[in-house]
């Protein structure tokens, strides 16, 4: 485990099921944690809060001021359905977080020498075989875009002498700790119901990585002066679809999972999960490269002891 003692780590947006798991692994790792968010975060006890509207400077920059590292999480969730208003909270959630952040940072007399931004693996788009590395073209359409339009705040709001690291994430498979579980307490209810089957096609990719290893990710991207730029956070081993379902209803027990064809996706996603049916229907391998340079080694490379772990102790 990296050592992070002494260490003063703001986490911008971190009340939410990432965060809360992070804030975990850092103090676990002796750092002290400073959250800035808008309701008090379900690991209040193990760190400090500071509110903020994520959108204008005040009080809260005094934490900022002599921190050793910051962290940008913040971003409305995207497992929503995509309406105009939700298109552009979205965009307008990450660009005036990091816009401010930016800001915060000119204010102080002693901004963090370092600053770990979240990004997306969505950026690469939704290529249907294709495994995309740090070194691949960048996709089209709506989540490709906020993503750039995201690390392109990123640059321009990161101070000329910042250390900047960019962790372009998958989907983030944990526990709920109060925050929430993520998209996997819902992939686990529906194949616990029997209805974890392949959906569509069943091979769009899905890659996934460990909350443990996102955390530790993020802790050498901190204390790693050689790590700079934009990493793919995501496991060595991508799966589609369908090979995650069957992956997870194996780890459950549960034998049986009935497929969803496309057009029952369409339907029933917005209705009844209350959220995008391209979500599901597309996906995308990635893996990255930067990594490896980086000497990073991965806790949970397989997909299957990775759900074990997590199953092993109840999800809350």
């Amino acid at each position: 485990m990296i050592k992070l003692d002494g260490m003063k780590v703001v986490v911008a947006g971190g009340s939410g099921f990432i965060g809360t798991s992070l804030t975990n692994h850092l103090t676990t790792c002796g750092a002290s944690v400073v959250i800035l968010s808008r309701s008090k975060p379900p690991a209040s006890g193990l760190c400090e809060h500071q509110p903020w509207d994520a959108r204008s400077v005040g009080s809260w920059v005094e934490a900022i001021d002599g921190a050793d590292a910051v962290i940008n999480l913040v971003g409305r969730t995207v497992n929503c359905i995509k309406t105009p208003d939700h298109q552009d909270e979205i965009l307008r959630s990450r660009i005036e977080a990091t816009r401010v952040l930016g800001a915060a940072m000119r204010s102080v007399a002693s901004p963090p020498p370092v600053w770990v931004q979240m990004s997306t693996a969505h950026i690469y788009g939704d290529p249907p075989s294709l495994v995309c590395t740090e070194s691949s073209a960048e996709g089209f359409g709506f989540a490709p875009e906020i993503a750039r339009a995201w690390e392109q705040e990123f640059a321009n709001s990161k101070l000329p002498e910042q250390r900047g690291v960019i962790l372009r994430t998958s989907f983030v498979v944990g526990r709920d700790r109060g925050a929430g579980g993520g998209a996997l307490s819902t992939l686990g209810l529906l194949a616990r119901l029997g209805l974890g089957g392949r959906v569509g096609s069943g091979t769009q990719g899905m890659s996934w990585i460990h909350e443990t290893d996102l955390n530790r990710l993020f802790a050498q991207a901190i204390a790693d002066e050689a790590m700079s730029g934009p990493y793919i956070a995501s496991s060595p081993n991508p799966v589609s679809q369908i090979e995650f379902m069957r992956t997870l209803r194996r780890v459950l027990g549960m034998p049986i999972g009935l497929p969803a064809f496309e057009w029952m996706v369409r339907i029933g996603a917005p209705w009844f999960l209350r959220t995008d049916p391209e979500l599901a229907l597309y996906g995308r391998y990635v893996v990255s490269e930067r990594l490896a340079d980086a000497k990073f080694e991965f806790h949970y490379p397989a997909l299957e002891p990775a759900l074990r772990d997590l199953y092993a102790k109840p999800i809350k």
